[in-house]
């Protein structure tokens, strides 16, 4: 099912206030896996439905060949990636292209939480 991209822009936004309220609580240089499990509490509260670390076929002329696991698919529509990186490099959006195809959702986010400020570190990527 497609969504309009007002609605994706609600739920986008809403997940950006999320990850913003984690650096501000938190701030930079920490691991993925903290910012993963903070925004996942943050989610939650914002009672955003999401599926973490949830397994996507991939499949080669109709055979399952691997899976990939992208860190969050929240309201069934958006990809999100959690980074603590310098910056973010081509291979990153390369990747979430990847997901989003494989997923079969037209936006993610990407989230360098290792930034003076959060604004910093978002990256959409659109399909």
């Amino acid at each position: 099912m497609l969504y309009g991209d007002s609605d994706l822009n609600v739920v986008s936004e809403a997940i950006i206030g999320c990850a913003i309220e984690v650096h501000r609580v938190l701030g930079p240089g920490l691991l993925e896996s903290v910012y993963e499990t903070a925004l996942c509490i943050e989610l939650k509260n914002a009672a955003l439905d999401f599926k973490r670390q949830v397994g996507i076929p991939l499949l080669y002329k109709g055979e399952l060949i691997s899976e990939h696991r992208p860190d969050l698919i929240v309201a069934d529509r958006i990809v999100v990636e959690i980074k603590s990186i310098t910056r973010f490099d081509p291979i990153h959006t390369a990747v979430m292209l990847t997901y989003l195809r494989v997923a079969q959702v037209r936006l993610g986010l990407l989230l360098n939480f290792n930034t003076p400020h959060m604004r910093q570190g978002i990256k959409r990527v659109m399909l």
